[in-house]
């Protein structure tokens, strides 16, 4: 399980350990741009932005000069012919994999694009709630420009076309042709079950939660929560941010989520959704930390870690009700928090503007959205101005929701398109089909789980989650990683299975 060894004498593979070596630095600059950028999107105050941006832009800077110094190259090619174990090997996959797409992109276009995504997502912050499209539509068109320049010297270097390229780096080996085939069948078969599921549960009313929910409350509710289910504290913190999103290292964590007094349920949602993506960092396998092996697998992989807690766990028969006494001591009894009514409550599926307040059934319409208008976008089929119209009539035909002149809850609600992470959208409805099938493959393996997790008994999940995902990191390629995991490739079946059994049973 080696990744670097320090050994007195010659070494056995010198220019594996020289770029083990380099590597391990920017790792550690990498640890500072990840408390940065952390800061500035939580704490930072207003006026900070501009010498905040400039900072972030010259470590972006360092870093690439890092990834491209010119003694990678002979040291990559001679560590191929190097005796290597199947780590180190591994390891070395990753390290070129790194190195072959920072050599793609110029240094100048590498500051163009943390400048430009730092200016344009910190206007966001502001111009959303003010509905303000006219202002952000300029700073979001520099991002695109950037994004696509990106794109197209990717595509240069790798083969692929641009929207794959992209999304190359979010998620390996996935390409827009897969995605067009999964995305293609879930639009034939997801308006019906949508529209059966809300007849049956219009038969079958959930009583709402009264509030206000005090603040102090929610988040002492949500950090008990995060206890339940194992996040280190130690290792980590919460804390507010416009939009939920974990950051740091695994060594430091940090998770955010939003409050308001009137509902308890995003914030706790939230909480419960970044808790999954926290306990993956947290339990990457730490003796291969500081290289690119001990990475999360894939943005995919990743939110699936997020979507086992908040959908299939979270939002589960059994964990509602242990969650339920948690309720009543936080907020006071209610009819609402009875268990029964608890599960009907948070399987409501009713189509809504926001995507992370989604129920699980109507979520992947927002994502198959996003995915149809960036693609385009990418490519120069569609321009910043185009957005709008478009998204309004996605909206309306995949959701049948009427978005003209909303901008806050429409085209402007993530924070994605703002911070430059074009090809990401997909990852989060793989990465729900990815969760159902790792819950069907420890339901398999372990026909007790629901009723262990109904006497507050996480270890079913917990354990195989360590032992199948998080110790793996990158040792394997994703495909390679689902069939150790779950026997098989990646089957978008297990995920209709689970709809249909949770709303429809």
């Amino acid at each position: 399980m080696r990744i670097l060894a320090y050994s007195r004498g010659v070494s056995n593979h010198p220019a594996y350990d020289a770029l083990a070596a380099a590597f391990l630095r920017i790792y550690r600059f990498e640890h500072l741009q990840a408390i940065v950028s952390w800061d500035h999107s939580t704490y930072m105050p207003p006026n900070g932005n501009e010498a905040r941006a400039a900072a972030l832009g010259e470590l972006a800077a360092l870093l690439h000069r890092l990834r491209t110094a010119p003694e990678l190259k002979d040291q990559l090619a001679a560590a191929e012919g190097e005796s290597l174990d199947d780590i180190q090997r591994a390891n070395l996959r990753e390290i070129t994999r790194v190195w072959r797409n920072s050599n793609a992109l110029p240094e100048e276009l590498v500051v163009a694009s943390s400048l430009a995504a730092s200016r344009c997502e910190h206007a966001w912050r502001t111009l959303r709630p003010a509905n303000d499209w006219k202002t952000f539509a300029p700073l979001l068109r520099e991002v695109v420009t950037c994004v696509r320049r990106e794109a197209e010297l990717l595509a240069k270097s790798t083969g692929l076309s641009k929207y794959d390229a992209l999304m190359d780096r979010f998620e390996p080996g996935m390409r827009a042709a897969e995605v067009d085939r999964v995305f293609g069948a879930v639009k034939q078969w997801l308006p019906g079950l949508i529209r059966e599921i809300r007849a049956r549960q219009a038969k079958q009313p959930a009583i709402a939660a009264k509030g206000p929910f005090p603040i102090a409350a929610q988040r002492a509710l949500c950090e008990r929560v995060m206890k339940l289910l194992a996040f280190d504290f130690d290792a980590g913190r919460l804390d507010v941010s416009p939009h939920p999103f974990s950051g740091g290292v695994p060594e430091d964590v940090r998770l955010t989520t939003r409050y308001t007094d009137d509902d308890f349920a995003g914030s706790l949602m939230g909480t419960i959704h970044e808790t999954g993506h926290g306990r993956y960092e947290q339990n990457r396998p730490r003796a291969w930390l500081g290289q690119p092996i001990s990475e999360a697998r894939s943005m995919a992989i990743h939110e699936s870690q997020s979507l086992s807690f908040e959908m299939q766990l979270g939002r589960s028969r059994a964990f509602l009700g242990v969650l339920s006494p948690l309720l009543i001591e936080a907020f006071g009894a209610q009819p609402a928090f009875e268990p029964d009514n608890l599960f009907r409550l948070y399987t409501k599926v009713e189509p809504g503007y926001i995507r992370v307040d989604a129920d699980e059934v109507t979520y992947p319409a927002h994502v198959i959205l996003r995915y149809e208008i960036e693609r385009p976008l990418v490519e120069g089929d569609l321009e910043v101005d185009d957005i709008p119209a478009l998204w309004d009539d996605k909206m309306q035909s995949l959701l049948g929701i009427d978005t003209r002149g909303n901008f806050t809850n429409g085209p402007m609600q993530d924070v994605h398109w703002p911070g430059g992470a074009f090809g990401y959208f997909p990852c989060y409805t793989l990465g729900a089909m990815y969760a159902a099938q790792w819950f069907a493959t420890m339901r398999a393996k372990r026909p007790s789980l629901d009723a262990d997790i109904a006497r507050g008994d996480f270890s079913g999940v917990f354990d195989w989650l360590q032992a199948n995902i998080w110790e793996q990191a990158s040792r394997y390629p994703t495909d390679e990683l689902c069939r150790r995991a779950s026997g098989g490739p990646l089957d978008p079946a297990h995920f209709k299975t689970h709809l249909e059994s949770r709303y429809l049973t």
